[in-house]
C-alpha cells in the first residue's frame, strides 16, 4: 500500500499539482492557486493560448507547455520524466477543475503508477456550481459528464440511468444540447431540469422548468457556450426485488427466448433494459453463449 505519507517521504521525485482555474470570473482564482502556478517548474495547459491570458492577468511567468487530448501520450511522457527528475508540475484545464472530463485524469493515473506525489487544490467546478443553484436534490447526485454523441449509444446510456433516484449532471455542447434534451425527455420522461451556461460570467443564464417546457422554449434561448444540465432523478418507487434477481444472464435470456418465445433481438433488448446494462453487452454474451 502506498499512502500519501509515503509520497511525501519520496523527496527525490517532484509533485503534480492539480490546479482549478476560474470557469469565467477571474475573481474566483484562489490565492493558493496563484502561488502554486508561480512556484511550479512547469505549467501544463490544455490550451496554452487560453492559459496565457490567465498568466498575464496574475503575472505568472512559469514555463508553459501543452498537454491535451491529442498529445497526452508524448507530452505526458515528458511531464512524467520531469517529475521523476524532481521538478514540480502544475496542470490546468481551460476552465474549472482538471482531471474531470479532461485528459488530466490520464496524467494522474500515470503519477500514481510511478509513485509520484499528487496534490489537488480545491476550486471552481461547473457541475457543482450549477447543481447548488438548481433547486434539485443535492444530497445524492451522479455526475455523468458528456453523453455519447451517437444516437444509439446515447439512448443506451440514458436507459441505464433511467431508474436512478439521484439528480443527474451532464455536460453538453451548444451544438447538441437541444437533441440531448429531446433524448432525455423521450427516455427519462418529463422531469424537472435546470439548464445552465456562462456560469459566473456577465451573461450567466439558468433556465429551470420541465424538459417539455424547456424544449418548447428552446427557439427563444441563446445557444452559446457549453451547457450544464441538471436533471431530476426518477420519482418512481423502485421495487425492492424483481422477479429475475436470482437469475444469471443466461437464465434471464433463456426465459424470454424459450419460455416467452421471443426473438433473440427482442429478448436481448428487454433483458438489457431490465438489468440496466448496455444492449451490446447482452448481445455479445448471447452470441457467445447461445451460438
Amino acid at each position: 500500500m502506498w499512502t500519501q505519507e509515503s509520497y511525501k517521504k519520496n523527496q527525490e521525485k517532484g509533485i503534480l499539482y492539480l490546479v482549478p482555474t476560474p470557469i469565467g470570473n477571474l475573481e474566483d482564482m484562489t490565492m493558493r492557486a496563484i502561488r502554486v502556478l508561480k512556484e511550479a517548474d512547469i505549467l501544463a495547459a490544455e490550451d496554452t493560448r487560453q492559459t496565457m491570458k490567465l498568466c498575464n492577468h496574475f503575472d505568472i511567468h512559469t514555463q508553459l507547455v501543452s498537454y491535451h487530448e491529442h498529445n497526452k501520450q508524448t507530452s505526458g511522457e515528458k511531464l512524467i520524466q520531469a517529475l521523476q527528475e524532481g521538478k514540480s508540475v502544475a496542470i490546468v484545464t481551460d476552465a474549472g477543475t482538471p482531471a474531470i472530463s479532461d485528459p488530466g485524469y490520464d496524467l494522474v493515473v500515470r503519477c500514481i503508477e510511478n509513485k509520484i506525489n499528487i496534490v489537488p487544490l480545491p476550486g471552481a467546478n461547473a457541475a457543482i456550481t450549477a447543481l447548488i443553484a438548481s433547486g434539485l436534490d443535492t444530497e445524492h447526485f451522479l455526475f455523468y459528464g458528456f453523453l455519447p454523441r451517437q444516437k444509439k449509444q446515447k439512448q443506451e446510456a440514458l436507459e441505464s440511468l433511467s431508474h436512478l433516484p439521484f439528480t443527474l449532471i451532464f455536460y453538453e455542447s451548444p451544438y447538441r444540447v437541444k437533441e440531448t434534451l429531446e433524448s432525455i425527455h423521450q427516455i427519462l420522461g418529463n422531469r424537472r431540469v435546470t439548464l445552465s451556461r456562462e456560469l459566473t460570467k456577465t451573461y450567466e443564464t439558468m433556465v429551470r422548468g420541465t424538459l417539455q417546457e424547456i424544449i418548447q422554449a428552446f427557439p427563444e434561448l441563446t445557444i452559446k457556450g457549453e451547457y450544464c444540465l441538471i436533471v431530476e432523478g426518477t420519482l418512481d418507487e423502485q421495487p425492492s426485488q424483481t422477479w429475475w434477481d436470482d437469475l444469471n444472464l443466461e437464465e434471464h435470456l433463456t426465459h424470454y427466448v424459450k419460455v416467452k418465445q421471443m426473438s433473440s433481438k427482442e429478448a436481448i433488448k428487454v433483458v438489457a433494459k431490465e438489468r440496466g446494462i448496455p444492449k451490446r453487452e447482452v448481445y455479445q454474451y448471447y452470441i457467445e453463449t447461445f451460438k
